[in-house]
């Protein structure tokens, strides 16, 4: 079987070729058709799922999976959000991740348009957090990175996948 994520992004990518380790796992750019940066976790939630269908149909494969960041902003708070999305014939499993507290000093910049990545590579003065701990490791020390989060919510999705099909199979 072969699995198509939705993104080039190592932190993506290697986390779905570790959960997904059996298959036959490729990186494919697709688009979220969400903002660059989503600002809420039904926007983060929607590309996720969209990156799921355009990865499974570009890529042409049985499985799409698509995930996806962004952050919530509630009542003068910032947190950090991400989702999951597996598709597979006509069904749309879905998943999400911790959420932790970012410094509330970005919200302004995020609602003018600027991209969390932007904001932290300001912040630490280093390039390409995205691609490496994220803003997740960044701020919890490096407990927690950004490819853990998404091992995590991978681990979630292809659990609820092997539920649904376990089901199938025995109906």
């Amino acid at each position: 079987m072969k699995i198509i994520i939705g993104s080039l992004n190592p932190t993506k990518v290697g986390a779905v070729k570790k959960v997904f380790n059996q298959y036959k796992v490729e990186g494919l750019n697709v688009p979220s058709n969400v903002s660059n940066q989503p600002l809420t976790d039904q926007e983060t939630m929607q590309g996720a799922i969209n990156r799921a269908y355009n990865a499974r149909i570009a890529g042409e494969s049985e499985i799409g999976i698509g995930l996806e960041g962004g952050v919530i902003i509630e009542n003068d708070r910032l947190f950090l959000c991400n989702w999951g999305a597996l598709v597979y014939e006509n069904e749309v499993i879905l998943a999400s991740g911790a959420k932790i507290l970012l410094p509330s000093e970005f919200i302004n910049e995020l609602r003018n348009g600027t991209e969390l990545s932007v904001l932290m590579e300001q912040y630490t003065n280093e390039k390409d957090i995205r691609s490496k701990e994220g803003a997740v490791g960044v701020f919890t020390n490096g407990r927690i990175t950004r490819t853990e989060i998404f091992e995590h919510i991978c681990e979630l999705l292809f659990g609820q996948y092997e539920f649904k099909k376990r089901k199938e199979e025995n109906n």
